[in-house]
C-alpha cells in the first residue's frame, strides 16, 4: 500500500513559535486517520502543514509524492483542505464557488453540479450568494468544492462543526466512498463520538507533537467517547473498546 503521509521529527514554525515540534506520522493510501488533542496541540498546524500552506522547516515530510522541506506549494492541487472557516466567495452563488474550484484545476464543471446535488445544495440554495447562506450552508458549499475536485488526500479540520445531523451522517458517507476510491483522509476531531468510528487509527498529539496512537472504529468496536479519567483531565486516547 502506498504511503500517503510521511512526516519524520517534522517541525513548523508559526512565526517564531514552533507549531509542529518534531512530528512523526505515516498515512497509507485508503486509510482514515483522526487526531485528537487539546486546543493548541497543534492538530490544525498539521493539517495546514500537509496542505502545503505551512512550510516545514527541519526533518523530514513527504505527502504524495511531494518533499515539503524543497518545495511546500507543490501539493496544493492534489489535497482538499476543510478548515475552520468554509472558504468561499461571498460574493459568488453556491453553484460559482464549486464550478470555480474545479475550473481552476481544469476539471470537469459536471463535477461540480453532482457535489452540489450530492450536498443538497440545490433549488434556491444554489443560486443564493454565499455571503446570505447560514454557517452550515456555506459549510456544505466548501464540502461540495472539496467533493467535486476529488483530491487524493482529504484533510478536514473539525469538519462536523456547523453541520446539521443528515449533513453529519453524510459526511460519513462521503469519506467512505473517498477512501473506497482510493483517497486518504487525515481529520481533527473534538468530537470523538462522530469521528472515531470512521477512522482506521486514532493519533493523539499535544506540544506539536504525536504522542499516543491507538485502533479508530473501522478497526475494532468502540464506544468512541474517551474515559471519564481521561476526559477530566482534558487528556487525549483511552478510547473504551466494547
Amino acid at each position: 500500500m502506498a504511503l500517503v503521509v510521511s512526516l519524520r521529527a517534522a517541525v513548523a514554525l508559526a512565526g517564531r513559535f514552533p507549531a509542529l515540534a518534531g512530528v512523526d506520522l505515516s498515512l497509507d493510501q485508503g486509510e482514515v486517520v483522526v487526531v485528537v488533542g487539546p486546543n493548541g496541540a497543534g492538530k490544525t498546524s498539521l493539517l495546514r502543514a500537509c496542505a502545503g500552506l505551512l512550510p516545514v522547516t527541519s526533518g523530514e515530510a513527504t505527502v504524495l509524492g511531494v518533499d515539503l522541506t524543497a518545495d511546500h506549494t507543490a501539493v496544493r492541487r492534489f489535497v482538499g483542505l476543510l478548515g475552520h472557516a468554509a472558504p468561499v466567495y461571498d460574493d459568488l452563488s453556491a453553484a460559482e464557488n464549486v464550478r470555480f474550484a474545479v475550473r481552476a484545476l481544469g476539471l470537469p464543471v459536471q463535477r461540480a453540479d453532482d457535489a452540489l446535488e450530492r450536498l443538497g445544495l440545490t433549488g434556491r440554495l444554489r443560486t443564493t450568494a454565499a455571503g446570505r447562506l447560514s454557517a452550515g450552508q456555506r459549510r456544505r458549499v466548501a464540502l461540495a468544492a472539496l467533493v467535486a475536485r476529488r483530491p487524493a488526500l482529504w484533510l478536514l479540520d473539525e469538519p462536523h462543526a456547523g453541520l446539521d445531523a443528515a449533513t453529519r451522517t453524510l459526511l460519513g458517507q462521503l469519506i467512505g466512498e473517498a477512501v473506497a476510491g482510493g483517497a486518504s483522509v487525515l481529520l481533527s476531531s473534538h468530537e470523538p463520538q462522530l469521528s472515531v468510528p470512521l477512522a482506521d487509527r486514532v493519533v493523539s498529539m499535544a506540544g506539536g507533537r504525536v504522542t499516543g496512537e491507538e485502533p479508530g472504529g473501522r478497526c475494532v468496536t468502540l464506544t468512541a467517547v474517551p474515559s471519564p479519567r481521561h476526559e477530566a483531565s482534558g487528556e487525549a486516547g483511552a478510547w473504551h473498546v466494547a
